[in-house]
Order: C-alpha cells, then sequence, then structure tokens
C-alpha cells in the first residue's frame, strides 16, 4: 500500500467516526489492519467493536443508562487513537517520506529529561561565571560546553518532540520548564515551539495542545506568537475531531476570555489567509516590477548624471534630472509604491528575491528551517568571518531587521560572503538606515495600537513556515498547509469564537473580497445576511456571484439590495447584466432604461441597450441607438461593428459594406471579413464574398470547423436576405477548394 493510498483509506476513517458513522470506520480499520499485517491490534479494535455491539443492543432494547453518552464519546476517542497509531505505524515502515526516514534513523541520543533542562540552563550559567573571570588561562583551562555543542542538543530535542507521538508526562514538563526558564536563549524556545507544531501536524495528541496553550501565555512575543500560528494550524488540521476532545476547546474558551485574544486570532488569520496571496504577488513583481526597472537600468547612469553626483559644489541642491528618470516608464514609481504598501500591510514581497538562496549548507539540516534568526548562532560562524568589523556590522543588522523572516536572513548573511568589502559596507549603511526608518514607523504604529508588533512577529514566523512548506528539497512529502482555504469561520472549534463578533467576521469578508476570493467572501456575506439584512452586504454577495459567473445567484442578491436604494444605478446596472447573460435581453432592456432615467448621457448605457435592442431583433431601433453613439462620440470603433451588422440584417447593404470597410481597413478579426463577406454575398458579388470568406480562414485564428459553426448560427438571416439557401453548399465547397490552394 502506498502513502497515497493510505491516506484517503485513513481520512475516509477518521471522517466516519468524526460523523458517528462507527459501523463502516470499524468495517475499514479492520481492513486497514490486515493489509497491513499488524494483526497485533486485532484484539484492540476487536474488543472496542465489541463494546460498540453492546451499546448498540443495550440501547435498541431501551436500558437507561445517564452515562451512555459520555461513554460514546469515550468509545470514539480510543478509536481515532487505534487508527492514528495503525496509520503511524504503516508509514513508519515503509514510507519513503522525509519526515518517516527520518524518523526511523533517530535513535534519540543521550537525553535525559529528569536532568536537561539543568543541562540547558548550565550552559549560560557557565558562560556568565566565566565572563566574570579576567583570567584567560582560567577560561582556557574551564572544561566547557560549546556554543555548537549546546546547540546540538537543542536539534537532538527538536527531533525527539517532532517524532514523539504522544507526550509523556516528561516531556510536557520539560517544555513547561523550557518555557518558563529565564536562563534559556528566546530563539530556542521558539525553535522547539516549532517541533511542537510539525509534530502536532504530524500526529494528533491533545498533550500537544497544552503546550501550545501554555506556549500561548508566555510573556515574550516571539513565544506566544508562534504558539498561536500553532494552534490555529491545529485547530484546522483536526476541526472533524475536537468536539471529543472538550478539554482543548474549554481552554480555547478561557483563552477567548483574555484581552486582546480575540484581536490576535483575527489578525492571524487573516495573515494565514493573506499567504495564499504570495504566489500571485511573485508572479507581480516579476511581470510587472522588474521589466519596467529593467527597462530604465541601460540609461540610468546618463539620467542621474552619477559623476555629477559626486561633485561637492552641487550641495544640498537636488538634481533636477531626477525628475526624468522615469520618463521612460511612468508606471514604475506606481508600482514601487504600491509594493511599499503592501509590505507595510505584512504582504510576502520577498519570497522570490530569496528562493534561489536556500542551497546554502545550513538548509540541508532540516531543523534549520525552523530555526529563528540570532547573531550569536555558531552555524553563522562556519559560514562567515564575524571577526572582520564589517560583516559583523552586516549581521548585527540584519537581526534587526524587522521586515525579513527568519529563513531569508539566513539566506542574506550567508549570501554576504562573497561580496567585496565596500559592497558590504554600502549595503550595511543601506540596511541600517531602512531598519532604522521602518522601526520608527514601526513604534508609532505600535504606540496607536500594541497589537501590531505581535502581528508583526506572527506574520513573519507564517512566511518562514511558508518557505518551508514551498522551498524545501522535499516538500513534496509534507502536507502542503498553505494549500488549504483557512476558511476558519467554518470550523467547529473556532466558529463560535469568530462569529460571536461579526465585526470579525465582516472583516475576514472584506478581506477576502478585496483579494477577489469572491467564492470565500460570497458564502461569508451570506453569513452576515443571516444576522442583519444589509444593501451593501446584497450588492457585494451579488458582485461576488457574478464575478463566479453564477447570474442567476447575482440577479437574486442585486434584486434584493433593490430594496434598500443604496446607489440605486450601479444596481439597475448589475441587474440589467446580469439579464443579458442570462439570455433575458427584454428584461435587461427595460433596466437599462430605467438607468438611461437617471443618466440620459451615459454612453455605455446606450450601447447596452443598442445591444439588448440587436438581441431581440429590433434592428432599427439598435441601429438608431448606435448612430446617437456614434454622434456623440465620433470615431468610436466601438460601435462601427453593431452598426455594420444591424445594417446588413436591416438589408441596408451600401451602409453595412461602408462600415465593416472601416473595421477592415484598421484591424480586422475573423468576424469582420466573414461579415464582410456576408454582406459582398447578399450584393451579389460572390468571388468577393468567397475572397473575404478565405482571408477569414487562412489570415485570423479561425479554424476551418469554427468557421463552418458559425456559418451556421448566421444562415437563416443570410436566406431571409435573399441568398438563395440551395447555392450555400455549392459556394462552401468552393470556399473548401480556396483554402487548400
Amino acid at each position: 500500500m502506498n502513502d497515497k493510498d493510505l491516506n484517503i483509506q485513513y481520512n475516509e476513517i477518521c471522517q466516519n467516526l468524526a460523523e458517528r458513522k462507527l459501523k463502516p470506520a470499524f468495517d475499514q480499520l479492520e481492513k486497514l489492519i490486515r493489509e497491513s499485517g499488524l494483526l497485533i491490534h486485532l484484539d484492540e479494535w476487536r474488543n472496542l467493536e465489541q463494546n460498540y455491539s453492546y451499546m448498540l443492543k443495550y440501547t435498541v432494547e431501551g436500558i437507561q443508562d445517564p452515562e451512555r453518552q459520555k461513554v460514546y464519546q469515550k468509545l470514539i476517542v480510543s478509536v481515532f487513537k487505534l487508527c492514528d497509531k495503525i496509520n503511524d505505524e504503516i508509514l513508519l515502515n515503509s514510507s519513503p517520506k522525509l519526515g518517516y526516514e527520518k524518523k526511523r534513523g533517530f535513535s534519540g541520543g543521550s537525553l535525559n529529561f529528569n536532568t536537561l533542562i539543568n543541562e540547558l540552563e548550565d550552559y549560560y550559567l557557565q558562560e556568565e561565571l566565566l565572563a566574570l573571570v579576567d583570567d584567560s588561562e582560567v577560561q582556557n583551562s574551564t572544561k566547557r560546553i560549546s556554543a555548537s555543542e549546546h546547540q546540538q542538543k537543542l536539534v537532538s530535542l527538536f527531533y525527539l518532540i517532532w517524532f514523539q507521538n504522544e507526550l509523556k508526562n516528561e516531556h510536557r514538563d520539560f517544555l513547561n520548564a523550557l518555557l518558563s526558564s529565564e536562563l534559556i536563549e528566546k530563539s530556542y524556545k521558539s525553535f522547539i515551539l516549532s517541533a511542537v507544531v510539525l509534530s502536532l501536524l504530524r500526529y494528533f495528541d491533545e498533550a500537544k495542545f497544552g503546550v501550545l496553550f501554555n506556549a500561548y501565555e508566555h510573556s515574550d512575543l516571539e513565544v506566544n506568537q508562534r504558539a498561536i500560528v500553532g494552534l490555529l494550524i491545529g485547530f484546522y488540521k483536526y476541526n472533524s475531531r475536537l468536539f471529543y476532545y472538550p478539554n482543548v476547546t474549554a481552554r480555547l474558551n478561557l483563552l477567548n476570555e483574555k484581552p486582546g485574544f480575540k484581536e490576535n486570532l483575527e489578525r492571524v488569520i487573516l495573515q494565514l489567509i493573506r499567504s495564499k496571496e504570495t504566489e500571485k504577488i511573485q508572479k507581480k513583481i516579476t511581470d510587472e516590477l522588474i521589466p519596467e526597472m529593467i527597462k530604465i537600468s541601460p540609461n540610468l547612469k546618463d539620467k542621474i548624471n552619477l559623476d555629477s553626483l559626486m561633485d561637492d559644489s552641487l550641495g544640498d541642491d537636488e538634481n533636477p534630472e531626477w525628475e526624468k528618470l522615469f520618463e521612460d516608464s511612468p508606471g514604475l514609481m506606481n508600482k514601487m509604491e504600491e509594493f511599499s504598501e503592501m509590505q507595510m500591510e505584512g504582504a510576502d514581497v520577498f519570497m522570490g528575491s530569496f528562493a534561489m538562496l536556500k542551497m546554502f549548507p545550513f538548509f540541508s539540516e532540516f531543523a534549520n528551517w525552523f530555526m529563528p534568526f540570532f547573531a550569536e548562532n555558531p552555524e553563522i560562524d562556519f559560514m562567515v568571518d564575524k571577526k572582520d568589523p564589517l560583516t559583523n556590522r552586516f549581521i548585527k543588522a540584519i537581526d534587526a531587521a524587522p521586515i525579513l523572516c527568519n529563513s531569508d536572513k539566513y539566506s542574506f548573511c550567508f549570501s554576504i560572503q562573497n561580496l567585496p568589502a565596500e559592497n558590504r559596507e554600502f549595503l550595511a549603511e543601506g540596511m541600517q538606515a531602512e531598519m532604522q526608518q521602518f522601526e520608527e514607523l514601526q513604534n508609532d504604529e505600535v504606540l496607536s495600537d500594541p497589537g501590531k508588533r505581535a502581528g508583526y512577529i506572527s506574520n513573519l514566523y507564517i512566511q518562514d513556515l511558508y518557505r518551508f512548506f514551498k522551498l524545501h528539497p522535499r516538500k513534496n512529502d509534507f502536507e502542503d498547509i498553505f494549500n488549504w482555504r483557512f476558511d476558519f469561520h467554518n470550523k467547529l472549534a473556532l466558529e463560535e469564537i469568530v462569529k460571536a463578533d461579526a465585526e470579525v467576521v465582516r472583516n475576514i469578508a472584506e478581506y477576502y473580497f478585496s483579494k477577489n476570493y469572491y467564492a470565500e467572501a460570497a458564502e461569508v456575506f451570506a453569513y452576515l445576511l443571516s444576522l442583519e439584512k444589509s444593501g451593501e452586504l446584497y450588492q457585494k454577495t451579488g458582485y461576488c456571484y457574478q464575478q463566479l459567473g453564477d447570474f442567476r445567484k447575482a440577479l437574486e442578491a442585486y434584486k434584493n439590495a433593490e430594496l434598500f436604494e443604496l446607489n440605486r444605478k450601479w444596481n439597475l446596472n448589475k441587474i440589467a447584466l446580469c439579464y443579458r447573460n442570462l439570455k433575458m435581453p427584454d428584461k435587461a432592456l427595460a433596466y437599462y432604461r430605467e438607468v438611461e432615467k437617471l443618466d440620459e448621457d451615459n454612453l455605455n448605457v446606450q450601447l447596452n441597450i443598442g445591444h439588448c435592442l440587436l438581441e431581440l431583433e429590433r434592428f432599427d431601433e439598435a441601429l438608431k441607438t448606435y448612430f446617437k453613439v456614434e454622434y456623440l462620440t465620433p470615431g468610436n470603433k466601438k460601435v462601427w461593428k453593431p452598426i455594420g451588422w444591424c445594417s446588413l440584417v436591416a438589408g441596408k447593404f451600401e451602409q453595412a459594406e461602408k462600415y465593416f470597410k472601416k473595421l477592415i481597413n484598421e484591424a480586422p478579426n475573423k468576424h469582420d471579413l466573414m461579415n464582410m463577406g456576408h454582406v459582398q454575398w447578399a450584393l451579389g458579388k460572390r468571388k468577393q464574398a468567397l475572397d473575404y470568406y478565405k482571408q477569414s480562414i487562412v489570415k485570423t485564428e479561425f479554424t476551418e470547423r469554427e468557421f463552418f459553426e458559425v456559418f451556421q448560427e448566421d444562415l437563416p438571416y443570410l436566406i431571409q436576405l435573399g441568398v438563395d439557401k440551395d447555392d450555400v453548399p455549392i459556394m462552401l465547397d468552393q470556399l473548401r477548394y480556396f483554402v487548400e490552394e
């Protein structure tokens, strides 16, 4: 059995258990046990199945048992546990995925949890004591643990926690002691917390939720923000089974009573949703920003007059040439401002820049993808020369950078070793100035909103996770959490908390709407409308369905919005648009006429009225409307095509020929050439007609098959205009010969 088939079976069993369909769950689980050869678990399965049979029998016989529901839920939890255990053993035996490959080779080392916390703290005490001793001989003679050995012990701990299926009391006690220690580096606390998050993703355990809950109440933002991100990921992944773990949901409800928790929760939910924008942002940078920058770069030196900028005599005056810098690329400044704003909002604008810088040896150590950046990390000493004052200054500048996630900081740090000294100095100075300015902005924001700093930290941690799930060489061995919908408002564990505050739900809906996630936005708007009717909500719901192509639902929402008299002209236009797309031009026309009363000079409305009349085959009326548009906007090419077509089907052939000639003289498409062929045939000019038909196929993207399909749609009009239907097959065969030639 391969991993994919196992995953399907495992998820089906879990889903049946969550939906309380125990009979099919038991059947599937027995099949899984026998197919995998793990018959050692058959007795446990049989006992659980037998207990359930007794429960069913007593229930049917009407025997009263006040504890039945508790026993029932406990039984479901036991089956969940057995299913998890079997799934894990199968994967451990045969899965080629990185996590289980590493787990099979991990021995646990010499970690002793009874003494481990003291060993870790002793390292810091030793460093403090030695710092007080001036005698270098004493320092050198003292047997001491190196920073590298200390970190390696924590890396071993990372793996041990990651591979632990269920945390034992000794693990929980140790993790709580680690988090509360005043000596241990906070970066290492955050590092080990990531191991808990990974471990929870790999294997469900109520105790892991408990550790994350405790960590959220930690005073340090670096720790508690990782904890809430981990909790949200856990809530999402195990949503279907959390109903059976009341201790987890009770702890969540207790947190919800604490000041600031709901705001923090909302902020991280929006950040996780925003992470789905990362690929779009990188595409925009690649397709829009970089080409614009390349466009100006060849002339950049001359345009800003670099030589004269070095002249001290210029003093503080601004160079007037700077205003001309972006002449060749007028949109560049707007795009740069847009990306700057996105960056300030927390969008991940650096993913593409650092994607190629994950090949350093540092990243070959799996655990390092989750290591917070700190200048004292001994891994940095192996890669760069920190004794060099310039390099040391650069590393400190990177450490202080508040806009780079930890993973990118390591990439940046290791990439400097190949830079000349003057480049490093230039970068360090630029970074320090930039970071100082950003820090000032951050501090101003934190003064007005204390939650802002927490938001920066949680957002950067999400970006670290994003780097791992998208860039790790073995990323396909892990379920990509960033492919999840992140519709937390639909998840049992969080639904009550999120939906308890309509403002939080509205913020989520508006974010979905602003980022064009119309399906998700429509879903949340629908919930908000169940609480309170609103014209704006109906209009936004309608717009979502319109963008999704569901014009029937869009029409329903727009019609409901009519009752609120909100931006009536806009709403009437949308109703008309829906009717047109639903092939109901008569109703669309009625609404466009209403819009016309409110805005009689609007040419788009006139065009749409003309289109409706054309679709209703009221060609003379349509022509009058199109001519009105042409009269009011001379040279408006949009109306040439409909005027030409209406003129043709109304029998005004010379007029039709005049307008199709205009189109052909500009940039004709396949339909223009085909329509001109119709005109020539209606005028009795068969050779010219065949020539235009041939051009329509040969010179444009029209395939022969498509041409004949469209021709069949137009044929009834041609026959009405006097074309002999018996001549049609002959003409078309002649066309086929022409096309072959």
